[in-house]
């Protein structure tokens, strides 16, 4: 059945978040800004950079769970505008035609980072962090190899060593999880690149 001004179908917008993780100055929030870039939507930047920034300290053990919570509230706000750009573009393909696939939110580290960091400068993540860290509700991860040359800022980064061992903690927490990944290592466009392929699959999914 067809009439004059009707136009086909639009899926409903949904939002894929897909996690960027690694450790201290392994050019995560670079790669985050960049694949947004790519992909023409936005980026959920780290909170606890902005923490720091703001206390000019890094955060004591009890602090760490304000650190996720806040970084999901980030994350709902960011959510919430690509949604509402989506909406606009629905509009705007309706008119044209044009089918709305999912928009995706890329994450500058999650709550298993900040469990992952709890556990190595105060032992444990306290059971509420721990539960935020096992949830991991993203579509896809994305961990950033420590290869990059480590250089120091003075409050957040501790050493070379620190960051190779919390690459290694984090792949196991993330094995132990069962939770998929892809590794992306290399410059910065080849680290763009080979998350592109690693996604392209699974947009391939959505449309």
């Amino acid at each position: 059945m067809s009439g004059k001004g009707m136009s086909k179908p639009v899926s409903t917008a949904s939002i894929l978040r897909i996690a960027i993780l690694g450790a201290e100055a392994t050019g995560k929030s670079t790669l985050a800004a960049a694949l947004a870039a790519h992909y023409h939507t936005l980026w959920v930047p780290e909170y606890l950079r902005e923490f720091v920034e703001i206390t000019q300290r890094p955060p004591v053990a009890a602090e760490q769970l304000l650190i996720a919570t806040t970084q999901l509230q980030r994350e709902a706000e960011s959510a919430k505008r690509v949604l509402e750009n989506a909406a606009q573009g629905m509009e705007q393909g309706m008119e044209q035609g044009m089918v709305q696939t999912s928009s995706l939110l890329f994450c500058d580290t999650t709550p298993l980072m900040t469990a992952i960091y709890s556990e190595h400068y105060f032992v444990e993540a306290d059971s509420a962090l721990a539960r935020l860290a096992a949830e991991h509700d993203y579509a896809a991860t994305i961990v950033t190899a420590p290869s990059m040359p480590w250089v120091a800022d003075g409050m957040q980064r501790d050493s070379d060593a620190v960051r190779q061992k919390v690459h290694q903690t984090l792949l196991h927490k993330l094995q132990q999880a069962g939770i998929q990944y892809q590794l992306v290592d290399g410059s910065l466009q080849q680290r763009v690149l080979q998350s592109v392929e690693y996604l392209g699959a699974l947009l391939a999914q959505t449309d």
